[in-house]
């Protein structure tokens, strides 16, 4: 068994401020997305400028953060939150959901394909290998707070987290981190590396995370008021089939439509 890091939240207090090491890890994801974006741009990967590009990054957090906040609150919380409204607003305390803020970060994607008159998926194909890298982050903040712990296991590297019950426990944050975070931007990263057609990129990030999703899911303890669902599964897995469903599909008619035309490398 590992001993937990008692690491504060609270990263830094500025008199009344305080700034938590999970409003942090999200600063971190978007300066990544930041950076590999500007590089992206610069390798071709998307016909617009560097200003253009932080404007479709301004959204997008605007959709992460949004989609994210509303998400968990309606898909995990929704009596809690309308018992306590303004807890709603409390992001730095963690509640956060991944489907979510995908959903906001599509609207956004939407918003900006229109204003740049191109289609959705020339604007998701350069988006989704910034994504990972931030979900990486998003973990391990989840990781600090000590919230959204794993199952109860007996292997050695188990951890025994505050406020939970005192049973040694899968550190599943750290498994997301991993497959979900920087497994996927790999795979993303090497796969969108060559001309693709449009579509493929996005379709490999939807397969990816849902699959990865899903199985970590099985080390991961469901939500105390959720429980498992039908089939067994967490709503954590049946929002991820969706996902690998609709990855499948866009994978095999993009390849398909050979006339479209391709996405360019970075």
């Amino acid at each position: 068994m590992l001993s937990f890091p008692q690491i504060d939240p609270v990263a830094l207090e500025l008199g009344p401020i305080k700034v938590h090491w999970y409003g942090l890890m999200y600063l971190l994801a978007f300066l990544f997305a930041w950076l590999l974006g500007r590089y992206r741009v610069k390798k071709g990967a998307l016909d617009i400028s560097q200003e253009r590009f932080e404007d479709l990054l301004f959204y997008g957090i605007m959709g992460v953060i949004l989609g994210g906040r509303l998400g968990y609150v309606i898909f995990y919380k929704p009596m809690y939150y309308l018992s306590h409204p303004l807890e709603i607003f409390s992001v730095w305390d963690g509640g956060m959901s991944f489907h979510g803020g995908l959903i906001g970060v599509l609207i956004a994607m939407l918003y900006f394909a229109h204003k740049e008159k191109k289609t959705f998926f020339q604007i998701a194909d350069f988006v989704a290998p910034l994504v990972p890298l931030g979900l990486a982050t998003g973990r391990f903040g989840n990781f600090i707070n000590g919230e959204l712990w794993g199952r109860v296991t007996d292997v050695s590297w188990g951890i025994v987290f505050p406020n939970s019950d005192g049973a040694v426990r899968h550190p599943s944050q750290l498994y997301q981190m991993a497959l979900e975070g920087i497994a996927l931007f790999i795979i993303l990263w090497i796969f969108s590396s060559k001309k693709r057609p449009t579509g493929q990129v996005s379709a490999v990030f939807l397969m990816g995370y849902g699959i990865f999703r899903f199985l970590v899911e099985y080390t991961r303890e469901p939500d105390d008021h959720l429980g498992f669902l039908a089939l067994g599964f967490s709503m954590g897995q049946w929002l991820s089939l969706p996902m690998i469903i609709a990855g499948v599909i866009l994978f095999v008619v993009s390849a398909k439509q050979s006339n479209r035309q391709p996405t360019q490398s970075h």
